[in-house]
């Protein structure tokens, strides 16, 4: 920091003057750039902002006004105080007029009582000066030096976090775009006392720019992100207004945060696109060699004589269609890495990959001896628990295939897996279990499994074209009225309440349904065949030819 006029008057150089600060005491804080003796009353164009003039007073104005006008000229140019020698001018005391105006203005005003060698205390003044730039430089320097290092050695949020507090000297804590904490380093502080109400009080620190300092709150702010990806933010508690130095540590933690989130994104994508190799290989039509056992080994994730299960992890939040697919990846990219995150942190081996641009895809090898089933539901509620603390929360779902014992029915897994992700996504009760299986998903489920048998599409299409017909050529929505009716179980107000028709209008719908499929829908053989029908063409529809 440079130094203050209250330091100024410190200087041995500027103590023989015996200085008196006789107006504007409330400004000594100004931090003092540079001095400049002058001798003319318009020295205030000449001055950049910071100055401290020293003066003896003879070329000033002699009337009250232009010395009110002189001072507020110093103002205007941001002068950081006045220094004035009595004795040539003024013998005793400085003019009351200048006094006021100064005091008015906060301007700190200063009377040397004795003689004072002006180039003796510009000369010291300077030195001053210089001496805190080269501090503030040697600090700076330091500071980019260490978060150069911690950037280099890879490290973690954590170390990152600790290094800014032990710099600032003050609590520190990063937190989602959400409000939510990610980290905290709070020293000796009480971290409760911290902590409390803490979505509340972010939530109302919304600074202008990337990094401003609320004085209300006592917080430091400034925003994590790079490339446009703004994913948090990182705060200084620091009760008073914070130097520049504090400032730059903010600034430069919050880059080496940004800078650490892209790294791993790197080192964790060369791993994904391998193990997105290795998967094609495993579920793909045609045949594979053992090439592809010894590849996944190298990889950290053995084949041979383990359990597999399929994994899959699907978001479950709407994401607006207006969404950059740009955005819709980066998403899936995290996804995936929190995945392989959290596998690795359960001690489990696993290959995991973005699939398809919709979900992640993991095959999760497990040794012969495991609990596969306590195993797999332990990491669902782990993957579904870091997925919602993650910096941008994600609500997901997690389905897996049947555990087998060898390696060539890996395609069975990862497919099944998929299958029922599939089924559970349609069904209203996917948030009720941990991980779905087949018998989660159950009639649903089995239809999923054969959306690729050419004579279920078949039967679908037999029981409900004459309906999709009438539809098209009438534009009426006969099939949707179906489909709510076997939906609520055959319920006819449950039913006509959930296409908001009122019940003679939907009964009127049902006697033409009847009619046009030749049907009797009071007949549970016919229902139950409609509902297969129905469920297997929004299947096939949902998976694709």
């Amino acid at each position: 920091m440079l130094p203050t006029v209250e330091e100024v008057l410190e200087l041995p150089a500027v103590r023989r003057g015996r200085p008196e600060v006789v107006a504007g005491a409330s400004g000594l804080h100004r931090q003092v750039r540079w001095s400049h003796s002058a001798e003319v009353s318009d020295i205030a164009r000449l001055l950049r902002g910071g100055d401290l003039v020293l003066t003896t007073g003879i070329a000033l104005p002699a009337d009250d006004a232009g010395l009110a006008a002189y001072v507020e000229d110093l103002v205007v140019a941001g002068a950081a105080g006045l220094i004035v020698e009595l004795g040539r001018r003024w013998s005793t005391d400085l003019p009351a007029a200048m006094v006021a105006a100064c005091d008015d203005s906060d301007l700190p005003l200063v009377a040397w009582r004795r003689e004072v060698r002006f180039a003796r205390a510009t000369e010291a003044i300077g030195e001053l000066v210089v001496d805190a730039q080269l501090s503030e430089l040697r600090a700076a320097e330091q500071m980019h030096q260490t978060f150069t290092e911690l950037s280099i050695a890879g490290a973690e949020p954590t170390q990152i976090l600790a290094e800014v507090r032990r710099m600032a000297g003050c609590p520190v804590v990063l937190e989602s775009t959400r409000h939510q904490i990610l980290r905290v380093d709070a020293g000796g502080d009480d971290l409760t006392e911290l902590l409390s109400d803490w979505e509340r009080r972010s939530r109302s620190v919304a600074p202008a720019g990337r990094t401003a300092y609320d004085d209300a709150m006592g917080w430091l702010v400034t925003v994590v992100g790079a490339r446009g990806d703004d994913w948090g933010r990182l705060i200084i508690v620091c009760p008073d207004a914070p130097p520049q130095r504090l400032i730059v540590l903010a600034e430069r933690g919050a880059s080496a945060l940004a800078l650490q989130r892209l790294a791993a994104r790197d080192r964790e994508s060369l791993e994904r696109q391998t193990h997105r190799t290795l998967l094609a290989a495993l579920t793909a039509d045609r045949p594979w060699d053992d090439g592809v056992v010894a590849r996944a080994t190298a990889a950290g994730v053995p084949l041979s004589d383990r359990w597999l299960v399929g994994l899959v992890v699907l978001p479950t939040d709407d994401a607006p269609s207006s969404a950059p697919i740009r955005a819709a990846q980066e998403r899936l990219r995290d996804l995936a890495e929190i995945t392989a995150a959290t596998a690795r942190l359960s001690g489990l081996a696993m290959l995991v990959s973005v699939v398809d641009d919709e979900a992640v895809l993991g095959l999760l090898s497990l040794r012969p001896d495991s609990d596969d089933v306590s195993l797999v539901d332990r990491l669902a509620d782990q993957l579904r628990r870091a997925a919602a603390s993650a910096p941008r929360p994600l609500p997901v779902l997690v389905a897996a295939g049947t555990t087998v014992a060898s390696v060539h029915a890996a395609r069975r897994t990862l497919n099944e897996a998929r299958q029922v992700a599939a089924a559970a996504a349609r069904t209203s009760t996917r948030t009720d279990v941990a991980c779905h299986r087949l018998e989660n998903v159950r009639l649903r489920g089995l239809l999923q499994l054969l959306n690729d048998d050419e004579r279920v599409l078949a039967f679908a299409e037999r029981e409900l074209r004459p309906l999709f017909t009438h539809d098209d050529e009438r534009g009426t929505e006969l099939t949707a009225v179906l489909r709510a009716y076997v939906e609520h179980g055959g319920r006819k107000s449950a039913a006509a309440g959930a296409m908001h028709l009122s019940r003679p209008a939907f009964y009127e719908r049902l006697a033409r349904i009847e009619r046009v499929l030749g049907v009797d829908l009071s007949d549970a053989e016919s229902i139950t065949s409609l509902h297969v029908a129905l469920l297997a063409h929004t299947g096939r529809r949902a998976t694709g030819p």
